[in-house]
């Protein structure tokens, strides 16, 4: 606790994608009077290469109390395990300074790992949000892993609800359901001609045109494939040389086989000169949003496309295996990475036009239960699969302080948390703090 009696949240933010999703959950912290909102910068978003996104945080208002430097130069899987080494001892000193009560942290990025192992290892209680989920590359079993690690969830999806009780998290430690991203995308400002100036004035390439059809572009490296990253990206360039549309291509994050898929973005700009190319670092979360909202159709493999195109009912192309698994609604199409492929689903896509929008990931209002749910946990430290209490009399741990206590085990609790009709939708009487959900493709529980 601070001197001032109150509960000490540090949140974690490793990359752009982080802050974007965080930042709503950042100024939900910040209003609650019983905590006190600690933040710090590692990873990607420390680094100049990718035009330092904490120097957004801080011009957002918020203040950083630790800059961390982890990532080891060369984007190979070796660099990569050397930097959750690095991070490891990194946010150990830092933790040791700041004397955090809760670290909270988000998604499936090794650095996020990093963190994790240090804060269990130091007794420090982990809340985690996007448990549960699943996809492809590293990030699947880092993911994962992190949710071991973790003493409470915020799932994105009510699916994600049942394979955290499946890999044996006590469902009283489930304390709110939904992506705080929907909460940017319900508030957010979707005017593009805005934003496209700063589009226009970053970066190189053609002048985009607002007025006419224009594609989101990012792909980045599955670690598990990795060495074929190069051919993956040429293929994709191929197919959209063969379109033809105005399209805003931003650069990869830093996992393994970037620097690779970075260089062949790079000798097709200069050698093939497209007169349809722009290429981006970096974009401020908002901007990021008001884009992919008003994009004719993302290409890629970005998990934002999955999720956040969802709310916007922007069409969709997910390209490869990156995110195999990955919850997805209506408005995507998954092909395999073949130009021929990749072209024909774009071209389909935006014959197809926009989708109604869809609350598979929350429905806008997730950040104030987080929060909510900050002030009102009981940290504890030893975690155990919560199965073992199956078929006992005793009963589970109470970590929570709405958790009910007049059942043995949670096994009633986790069949009405579960329910959902035949169509897929959430019934009246579920549980947990959901808000208004809309299914998706692969959403059906069975119970």
């Amino acid at each position: 606790m601070s001197n001032l009696g109150k509960r000490k949240v540090l949140v974690v933010l490793v990359d752009r994608a982080n802050y974007g999703r965080l930042k709503p959950v950042l100024h939900a912290i910040a209003s609650q009077p019983e905590l006190e909102l600690q933040i710090l910068a590692a990873g990607t978003m420390v680094l100049e290469r990718f035009h330092q996104p904490v120097e957004i945080v801080k011009r957002d208002g918020f203040h950083v109390d630790s800059e961390v430097y982890l990532e080891l130069e060369g984007s190979t899987p070796a660099t990569m395990a050397k930097s959750v080494g690095f991070g490891v001892v990194e946010f150990a000193s830092e933790y040791q300074r700041l004397k955090p009560d809760v670290v909270l942290l988000i998604g499936d990025r090794y650095e996020a790992l990093a963190a994790a192992i240090a804060a269990a290892f130091m007794n420090i209680c982990i809340a985690h949000i996007q448990g549960g989920e699943v996809s492809g590359s590293i990030d699947e079993s880092t993911r994962h892993a992190i949710t071991k690690f973790a003493h409470f969830h915020f799932p994105s999806t009510q699916r994600a609800v049942e394979y955290l009780i499946r890999m044996g998290e006590d469902p009283s430690t489930i304390l709110s359901v939904g992506c705080p991203s929907s909460d940017i995308a319900r508030e957010l400002d979707r005017n593009v001609e805005a934003v496209m100036s700063a589009v226009n004035g970053a970066g190189s390439g053609a002048v985009i045109q607002p007025a006419l059809p224009f594609l989101l572009v990012l792909f980045h490296p599955t670690t598990t494939e990795y060495g074929g990253e190069r051919q993956h990206v040429e293929e994709l360039l191929k197919a959209l040389h063969g379109l033809r549309t105005q399209a805003i291509i931003m650069w990869p994050n830093i996992d393994a086989g970037a620097d690779h898929i970075s260089k062949a973005i790079r000798m097709f700009r200069d050698r093939v000169k497209p007169v349809w190319f722009r290429g981006l670092t970096n974009l401020p979360p908002e901007d990021y949003l008001r884009v992919l909202s008003n994009a004719s159709c993302a290409v890629g493999n970005s998990s934002s496309f999955a999720r956040d195109a969802s709310y916007f009912g922007t069409p969709v192309v997910l390209v490869g295996s990156r995110q195999e698994g990955r919850e997805v609604d209506e408005h995507v199409m998954i092909v395999p990475v073949i130009a021929r492929e990749i072209t024909s689903a774009v071209r389909s896509q935006l014959v197809h036009g926009r989708y109604a929008p869809s609350t598979l990931y929350g429905d806008g209002h997730v950040s104030k239960r987080i929060a909510d749910a900050l002030v009102r946990l009981k940290p504890y430290l030893q975690k155990r699969l919560h199965y073992i209490y199956d078929g006992l009399d005793q009963k589970a741990p109470s970590h929570h302080d709405n958790s009910r206590t007049e059942e043995s085990t949670w096994s009633k609790r986790q069949k009405r948390s579960l329910a959902v009709d035949v169509q897929g939708q959430m019934t009246t009487d579920t549980t947990i703090n959901t808000g208004t959900a809309k299914t998706g493709t692969n959403f059906i529980v069975k119970t």
